[in-house]
């Protein structure tokens, strides 16, 4: 039965789209039916037979992804902001046999849970497997990556029941739900018992022995391994003696800082295991990346083969791109991207298409629950215990509690960061927002495949945010459907990482010589440096760990920093969550907004000697952005590439930031309603850096037209930063930058283009490597934004310290053809 309200909102939208339709001459964007006619017929049938998700659930009509595209388009509030919509069609599956058929028993468990052929990867996965090759499979989500190292383990453990699997994943949920798969195949085998289960954080600590003991598959992340496995390897003895695989699974992801640090943990792993006569081979399962091969080499620091031939399946999908109005065209103000996500999230949710919107920011995220709760509140009050924001930060139960909800369709909705990117199993969905570019075409690819799993047909909304990077793919929408992935970048040489874990494997097993093999020719030089700092002694030609600590303690994989911060909700007395110490003060300075499961909670005071933020929960209608400002000193330069109008320098600089003050922002409309000032301390650190210089030709051509050295330089540096992460598989937030008519260091005009982490993660060298391309890139980008004098889609910055002043976006133009030998006179020094 339909209740009164939902049948008066059914005929409010159904008299809506009817009105649409008779107003509409134009056709739909394939110009193959009239606008709105798939939607008032869907409507009118589902007035007399509605689908639904199960009885249990509120009742609430489905339409299919054209008749969404359809939908949207023949709104009363639509406004021309689906700038194109690519038709991906469904893709047939491609078998293959492995060389020598699987067991039996194997054979009759995967029929018993309904798989009765393997796609092509899966077998070449396998016969990869079985000639004792490091394996790495790159295939699109929903591809049935799980099989291509499930498969080869189990045969092998049916066939020498002593030997053992380690399964690492990236987080805590996905390990449960590979559990649940891995658990539910095991079964199905008959006549053999094979023990599989889940060691970290959460396993209580009275079944650890029994599973170390026992189980044949132990599923955990490299956090364990690096905090509790290792260190303690020597309870772990015949375990390691008999371990025969290692697995990798979503090995995208350790890239950056975390890939770095998790290339020296798996280091560590393969020390112990040869101190216990193993040699474990590894499988690694990724998304799409430019150069897996390379990137899988730096992860193990050994040769992989790469499996890449994707024979699964994939149903048709409409992937439409959104860019949000213009409120003011001249100085390029588009209307706010929060309030476009929270229009679509609300239309998918009452049009009954089950999604995830997925955010950059966690703040992002609850801004986007908030408004949506907002809006149902008025329009479909029955909706709003149906959606929910999913995020780092919740504590476990909170994750486990919406992914269940998810997974079991009593959630219709979801507002979430990229923590929900990865392969957990949440069911059917139907749909994926993404509120911005999310950094790289293998998210945008990830993201979109968590709809439309298998067969089934899906919706893809990205949001065009007003930086470089989305506007140049709303331009140039060719360049995101066919454009190739980006290359995946980490740095396992990055001695900032490789000093926190040296003391680390010390304590495991004492160092020597021969371990240059594994963590590289730095080696030498680094245990002296150590010795020198005494966190290390050396007897006998072997390099100790002196103390009595326990080193895996202090040093956090996920960030470059080994602290963390803790959120007190004073209101409550107790903790709300804990963030890492490294973006602790662009996020919880005194006087911020921070936002927990759509609750604005006021930072009232920090206290940075305890770590400690208070907060206390409160009623605004705005949020809080941080500035920061920046120094950067060249340490000294690695290498030079000449190009014709300069050189481009790559090397070592040093890094001052510090947060020097906040925006108060207006929710729905982002208006800035005010600056306030912070007087918090400056952080230093040493990275990786490329900066060219300006020659003087080129100085006197700014001049000579009357334009702003200053702001041409500025407006370069930032519309650089916007687009470098076309290249490579980053966000623009790992990337700093300055520029300056005269360096102190060489007192000349300089352009630095840094990466944000201590050591440096190989973000800078990719720019380095690409200079031309990036400055042709950037170039395009500036010129064809429809602005006049500079804009957020081209050369400001959200996180300037100098409010964006000054910019120069016509010196900018000039700049960069110059630097790209456009009409520019020979360079004096060339």
């Amino acid at each position: 039965m339909r209740t009164p309200k939902r049948l008066a909102w059914f005929h409010e939208r159904l008299t809506q789209a009817r009105a649409s339709a008779q107003r509409a001459s134009r056709r739909d964007y394939r110009g193959d039916v009239p606008l709105c006619q798939s939607v008032l017929q869907t409507l009118e049938c589902a007035h007399e037979t509605p689908r639904t998700h199960g009885a249990a659930h509120a009742q609430v009509q489905t339409v299919n992804a054209r008749e969404f595209i359809n939908y949207l388009l023949a709104s009363p509030d639509y406004a021309g902001q689906m700038v194109h919509v690519e038709h991906l069609p469904a893709r047939a599956p491609a078998y293959q046999s492995p060389r020598e058929p699987l067991p039996s028993a194997l054979d009759a468990a995967l029929a018993q849970v309904g798989i009765g052929r393997l796609y092509t990867h899966q077998a070449q996965a396998i016969d990869s497997v079985r000639d004792g090759r490091h394996t790495m499979v790159v295939t699109g989500t929903s591809s049935g990556k799980t099989l291509c190292y499930n498969l080869p383990v189990l045969e092998e453990i049916l066939r020498q029941p002593l030997s053992r699997a380690l399964y690492l994943f990236p987080t805590k949920a996905l390990a449960q739900d590979q559990l649940r798969a891995l658990t539910e195949l095991t079964s199905s085998i008959q006549g053999t018992r094979i023990h599989v289960g889940a060691y970290d954080g959460d396993t209580p600590r009275g079944s650890r022995p029994a599973l170390r003991r026992r189980a044949h598959i132990i599923l955990s992340n490299p956090d364990m391994l690096h905090m509790a496995i290792l260190p303690n390897h020597s309870s772990w003895e015949a375990f390691f003696r008999h371990l025969k695989y290692v697995v990798l699974d979503e090995a995208h992801v350790y890239r950056g800082i975390f890939g770095s640090h998790v290339a020296c943990v798996l280091r560590r792993l393969r020390r112990i295991c040869a101190l216990y006569g193993a040699s474990p081979q590894f499988i690694l399962c990724s998304a799409t990346i430019a150069n897996p091969a390379e990137f899988a080499g730096w992860l193990l620091g050994d040769k992989v083969a790469v499996i890449d031939e994707d024979g699964a399946p994939r149903g048709a999908r409409e992937f439409a791109l959104w860019n949000p109005p213009f409120v003011d065209q001249a100085a390029g103000v588009r209307a706010s991207v929060n309030s476009e996500a929270t229009w679509l999230f609300v239309q998918l949710v009452t049009q009954g298409l089950r999604n995830i919107t997925f955010t950059r920011a966690r703040r992002v995220a609850e801004l986007i629950l908030l408004y949506a709760q907002d809006a149902l509140r008025r329009q479909a009050p029955q909706l709003l215990d149906r959606i929910s924001a999913y995020r780092g930060g919740y504590l476990p139960a909170e994750r486990r509690a919406i992914e269940q909800r998810l997974f079991s369709g009593d959630l219709f909705g979801v507002t979430a960061t990229n923590a929900l990117e990865l392969g957990i199993d949440v069911g059917h969905l139907d749909a994926t927002v993404m509120v911005g570019y999310p950094g790289s075409i293998a998210s945008t690819w990830q993201q979109a495949g968590r709809a439309g799993r298998g067969t089934r047909e899906a919706v893809s909304i990205l949001i065009g945010h007003d930086d470089p990077l989305d506007q140049f793919y709303m331009r140039h929408p060719e360049e995101l459907f066919g454009r190739p992935h980006e290359h995946a970048l980490m740095d396992p040489t990055n001695e900032h990482v490789l000093r926190a874990h040296l003391p680390c494997a010390a304590y495991e097993s004492p160092l020597s010589a021969a371990d240059a093999t594994l963590f590289g020719d730095s080696l030498p030089g680094l245990l002296d440096e150590l010795c020198t700092e005494g966190k290390l002694v050396k007897r006998e030609g072997r390099w100790l760990y002196p103390s009595s600590d326990y080193p895996a303690q202090g040093i956090n994989l996920r960030s470059s920093s080994e602290t963390q911060y803790l959120i007190f909700d004073e209101s409550a007395g107790s903790v709300l969550e804990e963030i890492d110490a490294a973006t602790a003060l662009y996020r919880v300075y005194p006087g911020a907004i921070y936002l927990h499961q759509a609750v604005s909670y006021l930072i009232t005071r920090l206290d940075l000697a305890r770590r400690v933020a208070v907060a206390r929960p409160v009623e605004v209608a705005y949020y809080t952005q941080a500035r920061e400002t920046n120094e950067v000193q060249i340490v000294h330069s690695q290498a030079v590439r000449h190009t014709q109008a300069t050189d481009v320098f790559f090397g070592e600089v040093r890094v001052v930031e510090q947060v020097i003050g906040f925006r108060r922002k207006q929710q729905f409309t982002d208006t800035v309603l005010s600056e306030e000032p912070l007087d918090l301390p400056s952080t230093m650190f040493e990275t990786q850096a490329l900066w060219f210089e300006v020659p003087p030709a080129i100085v006197a051509e700014i001049v000579h037209r009357g334009l702003d050295l200053a702001g041409a330089l500025h407006a370069v540096e930032h519309a650089c930063i916007g687009i470098l992460p076309l290249f490579a598989l980053c966000d623009r937030n790992d990337i700093g930058g300055l520029s300056t008519p005269a360096h102190p260091d060489t007192d000349r005009p300089q352009v630095f283009i840094y990466d944000g982490y201590p050591g440096g993660v190989g973000i800078a060298r990719k720019g380095f490597e690409l200079a031309q391309e990036l400055w042709a890139r950037t170039l395009q980008v500036v010129a064809e934004c429809p602005c006049e004098e500079g804009c957020p889609s081209c050369i400001h910055s959200p996180k300037c310290g100098n409010n964006n002043e000054p910019l120069d976006k016509a010196g900018a133009v000039v700049l960069l053809q110059w630097l790209l030998g456009e009409g520019a006179p020979p360079w004096p020094g060339s």
